[in-house]
């Protein structure tokens, strides 16, 4: 006689309970979906914070817990624009409409942060947002209104992201470089204690590369337009059909997939080679625009002098192709080539790297052919556009190493060995393959004394002034530099350097920030919280019904900038006066 299926008697009964109300009360919960002893999803739990790491260029969002962002998209979409620059306009009106566009696209941004890519209710989690050092305050402001007026986040909590990277690799103590999209930022930190005052900065960073990297293309590069027909595509030989490179098919995209799929950093050339090719500087390369006739007309040929076994490293897509034979040009060459030439032909004599084929989308007169137009990129421009980044030198436009030591110049003594053997550097722009191992090289060659020149006396009968040696006083920090996060680091020099080169865990260094930031909100920790509370009684739009008495356009932007943190307002130490009880006993002081 048969008899229906029972329950197991093994299974014990299930308590019809709430999940959430269950594990309120046990500490021994894990969010992240990435480990085999999580026990709730991030999607059904709202202890997890939101962390998000907003650039000017590409944004970073996902949840506490986890070990990589759920989301990475560009902040303007597919165009690869930036939402914001160094520079802002200097009339009233035209920066009114300036911040109008910012903000309508940081709404955008931050509504597609919850509603597409972690698919959350903004008002039941808390945001811990990645701030940089100097992320401007009015950005920082508006991010701050529509989180908390348009999408009403319970709190946000800012933290600081070369802090949220240290913390990421298991340290409190560092000086960490952060290579982003508009400029290189170095800051010490010493037991998670940002040394702001020490920051230093230069703009060379992923915008100055892009823009170098779209000059030589213009200058150096070849452009095969499609063939009208088939039969010309069969018949025409490709040197006859090339050409300079059109401006309008070098866009923003083309140009960045350019730079983070074909460039890598080449190592260090001789400085007998660079002084007898450019006598007067290599950054005189630089400046030359690229619309310059007596630079950009004539062009160059190319020796393929590297091995054929470099190829195989390259990786090769649909839309790419690698060469391995050199071009020959038709056109008369110049009898005296000027500076570029001669430098372009010095790269090209120690570059191992083949030439590459791109299709790209042809200009709008030329899209009546066939098929797309191919871009040769020479291999020497892959190997030598990111030099740009180790050139120094300008007061303004210090390279990624100077800047790493003129911060270690201005901590304390007593710091500076424990900061430069642990030396951390994150960043989009620090990912192109070869970058790390290069700076170590450029951080040894900085510190080397300065060639010694014969100097003439100022004054006659006066003795010859010393030459003036700029990081003389870190000389003795040689054997101790260590790049924490370097992929190959040299042989140790001292125990030191041979205990911290390396070490860090391989995070990749573009979201090293954001790991850091989901550390943070996992442990409930973070920096300065803002609880929506304390935004509605500072914000004065929320009595923008009453019309009496009316707000100005200026307190309503000054208003916030009390609650948000800013390390610019930080206090003086407590050794210094007051600047107004100074004023004030300055009479008494000289009446006697």
């Amino acid at each position: 006689m048969s008899t229906g299926p029972s329950t197991p008697r093994g299974k014990p009964p299930v308590n019809p309970t709430t999940p959430t109300a269950r594990l309120a009360g046990t500490h021994v919960v894990q969010s992240s979906p990435h480990y085999t002893t999580t026990r709730r999803h991030s999607l059904y739990g709202t202890e997890d914070r939101v962390i998000i790491d907003p650039g000017s260029k590409i944004w970073k969002v996902g949840f506490s817990g986890e070990g990589r962002p759920r989301d990475v998209f560009y902040a303007a979409g597919k165009t690869g624009m930036s939402l914001w620059d160094l520079s802002r306009a200097r009339e009233t009106t035209e920066r009114a409409e300036q911040d109008r566009l910012l903000e309508v696209n940081l709404e955008r941004c931050l509504r597609s942060v919850f509603h597409h890519s972690l698919l959350t209710d903004p008002k039941s989690r808390k945001v811990i947002l990645v701030e940089h050092p100097l992320l401007p305050l009015y950005i920082k402001e508006m991010m701050a209104r529509i989180l908390f007026n348009n999408l009403q986040v319970p709190s946000i909590s800012f933290a600081s992201s070369h802090l949220l990277s240290l913390l990421a690799v298991g340290r409190i103590t560092g000086l960490v470089l952060d290579c982003g999209h508009l400029e290189s930022v170095a800051l010490p930190i010493f037991a998670s204690r940002p040394l702001f005052p020490h920051l230093r900065t230069t703009p060379l960073a992923g915008s100055r590369l892009a823009s170098h990297l779209r000059a030589l293309l213009l200058l150096f590069g070849t452009y095969l337009p499609p063939p009208t027909s088939l039969s010309a595509a069969a018949n025409i030989p490709a040197a006859n059909r090339s050409t300079r490179v059109p401006e309008e098919i070098l866009t923003d995209a083309v140009i960045e997939e350019i730079k983070t799929r074909c460039c890598f950093v080449g190592n260090v050339l001789d400085s007998s080679e660079m002084r007898s090719i450019s006598p007067s500087g290599e950054d005189s390369e630089i400046d030359v625009p690229p619309s310059d006739p007596a630079t950009s007309e004539s062009e160059f040929s190319r020796g393929s002098a590297g091995p054929e076994s470099t190829t195989s490293s390259q990786q090769v897509s649909s839309e790419f192709s690698v060469v391995s034979h050199p071009r020959i040009h038709g056109a008369n060459q110049p009898r005296n080539e000027n500076h570029l030439q001669a430098l372009a032909s010095m790269y090209t004599r120690h570059s191992t790297a083949t030439e590459l084929h791109m299709r790209v989308v042809p200009p709008v007169s030329q899209q009546t052919g066939t098929g797309r137009g191919t871009l040769i990129i020479p291999g020497w421009v892959r190997e030598r556009a990111a030099e740009v980044l180790f050139e120094g030198g300008d007061v303004d436009e210090s390279s990624v190493a100077e800047v790493i030591l003129d911060a270690l110049l201005k901590v304390p003594m007593d710091l500076r060995k424990t900061l430069a053997s642990s030396i951390l550097v994150v960043g989009g722009t620090l990912m192109l393959p070869g970058f790390i191992p290069r700076l170590h090289a450029e951080l040894l060659r900085a510190i080397i004394p300065p060639s010694s020149l014969p100097r003439l006396p100022t004054r006659p009968g006066k003795p010859t002034p010393p030459q003036y040696d700029r990081y003389a006083t870190l000389r003795p920090l040689t054997n101790y530099f260590a790049i924490l996060n370097n992929p190959s680091p040299p042989p140790p020099t001292s125990t030191r350097a041979g205990a911290n080169a390396g070490k860090a865990p391989a995070f990749s260094p573009a979201t090293m920030a954001w790991i850091g930031g989901s550390l943070a909100g996992s442990l409930k920790t973070g920096g300065v919280e803002v609880p929506r509370e304390r935004w509605d009684e500072a914000d004065p739009a929320q009595d923008a019904d009453d019309e009496i008495p009316p707000v100005s356009a200026g307190a309503l932007d000054r208003a916030p900038r009390n609650i948000l943190p800013d390390w610019t307002r930080t206090p003086l130490p407590a050794g210094a006066p007051p600047a107004i009880a100074t004023l004030s006993a300055s009479p008494q002081a000289v009446g006697a």
